[in-house]
């Protein structure tokens, strides 16, 4: 049986896709898991850790006026980030992720474990929300998976013939 990430390449390479990533709460993890897989080069572009508001702003393109008015850890940004990093990055696919990955930054209506994951594709920007249950560590790499599960079951989506 093959793994999440040898799933997600070959959908990629079958599809003539190419992906980028664009982290924040993560710190990289999906780029890491993603390029574990042999001849990820093929269909892998690159990423930015864009970790800072700073970054997501100078790097990728979200507008300050989101992030103050919504938060780093919003469904606008994520949708934001995931279009801004599929241009900077030439991508087809770009997948992102903004969280609160814990154990502090935890506000009143963000909770502990709350991340939002984008993924943009043409014209289609799609977020997702979560809430994980986990220490620091257990909710980045259940993120991660479950940000590398989304884009499989899109790209499944798409060789069926609509996402």
């Amino acid at each position: 049986m093959s793994s999440l990430e040898q799933e997600v390449a070959g959908l990629l390479s079958d599809g003539g896709l190419t992906l980028g990533l664009v982290e924040s709460a993560t710190g990289g993890l999906i780029s890491h898991l993603v390029t574990n897989v042999p001849g990820s080069s093929d269909y892998y572009k690159g990423s930015i850790t864009a970790y800072s508001n700073q970054a997501k702003v100078k790097l990728v393109g979200v507008r300050e006026e989101t992030i103050q008015k919504f938060g780093a850890v919003s469904a606008e940004v994520a949708g934001e980030m995931a279009r801004g990093g599929r241009k900077v990055l030439d991508v087809d696919v770009c997948l992102t992720d903004t969280g609160i990955a814990g154990p502090g930054g935890a506000t009143t209506g963000k909770p502990l474990g709350l991340f939002y994951l984008g993924l943009s594709h043409q014209t289609e920007t799609c977020i997702r929300r979560h809430i994980f249950k986990g220490s620091r560590e257990q909710n980045k790499r259940s993120a991660a998976k479950e940000a590398l599960s989304w884009l499989r079951d899109y790209l499944i989506g798409l060789e069926q013939g609509g996402a």
